[in-house]
């Protein structure tokens, strides 16, 4: 995926949303930013198929030599879908975070949380003052 063409929450996950079967899905993950300031990852804890998530809400945990960190839902909706490699090949982060490396699809609820979405030139403006 092109990370241009993506939506970004401030808490670092990216999001890209496509018709599934008459419904809008949102495939989630996490930015390259994210990836690089967690650094050596261990574990992932993935959602639960069946899950339903709020825009805000830990979806799952994300386990750095550095810290546990959580994934929050950029969306409202329901987990259709989980990326089952991905907990034995972390380095899917590192190498392809905005294609393989690809956590969960969350088919919306409705479009609450899209609106506080940004977009790739404002996400990238607030990965540069957060470095700062």
């Amino acid at each position: 995926m092109n990370p241009e063409t993506l939506l970004y929450a401030k808490t670092h996950e990216w999001v890209s949303l496509a018709e599934e079967g008459g419904s809008k899905v949102a495939t989630v993950g996490i930015s390259a930013f994210a990836v690089e300031a967690l650094t050596d990852l261990v574990f992932m804890e993935l959602p639960k198929v069946g899950q339903q998530v709020k825009p805000g809400d830990s979806i799952c945990e994300i386990e750095s030599v550095k810290a546990v960190s959580d994934l929050y839902s950029p969306v409202e909706g329901e987990v259709v879908e989980i990326n089952e490699p991905l907990p034995d090949t972390l380095e899917t982060l590192s190498e392809d975070p905005f294609g393989a490396g690809w956590v969960c699809k969350i088919k919306l609820a409705s479009e609450t949380g899209l609106d506080k979405l940004m977009d790739y030139a404002t996400y990238q403006k607030a990965c540069e003052e957060e470095a700062h």
